[in-house]
């Protein structure tokens, strides 16, 4: 079963078209007793990267990005379940996609070397040295 979409926005300028976006409903997994079994609440999305609109930069990202709901062909896969409603499950699938393209956007900052204080290095050697006389103590008594 597919459902419409309007454009689902990533960024100011970047949109996704309701054609890039597969949806199914499929039936739910766990708990719920006779509902689970009767209704086709969960949402299957799936989104091909090489055949969609997104710019070749968030393509490069997220091909290269070790995610594992991206598979080996370039499809993102996401099962959304935790509701139970179908409507709240799809809006749940929607966005995860959306915060999954956003985050292989954003640019971790680079790590600058720095030193440990000559106050924390006192203070790490001081507990190395109260550690030691505690286990020191843990000894067999001698006479």
């Amino acid at each position: 079963m597919l459902f419409e979409l309007s454009m689902l926005k990533i960024s100011n300028t970047v949109t996704l078209a309701d054609w890039e976006i597969e949806l199914n409903a499929i039936r739910a997994m766990g708990s719920g007793g006779q509902n689970v079994n009767k209704v086709s609440s969960a949402i299957h999305l799936r989104f091909d990267i090489r055949r969609s609109t997104l710019p070749a930069v968030y393509k490069e990202r997220l091909l290269a990005s070790n995610d594992s709901r991206i598979s080996k062909e370039g499809v993102v896969i996401i099962k959304a379940q935790s509701y139970r409603t179908q409507e709240k499950n799809r809006e749940d699938a929607l966005m995860r996609l959306v915060e999954l393209i956003r985050s292989v956007m954003v640019v971790q900052k680079k790590r600058r070397a720095t030193k440990p204080t000559r106050s924390s290095q006192i203070k790490r050697v001081d507990n190395k040295k109260k550690q030691g006389q505690k286990k020191s103590l843990r000894g067999k008594p001698t006479f």
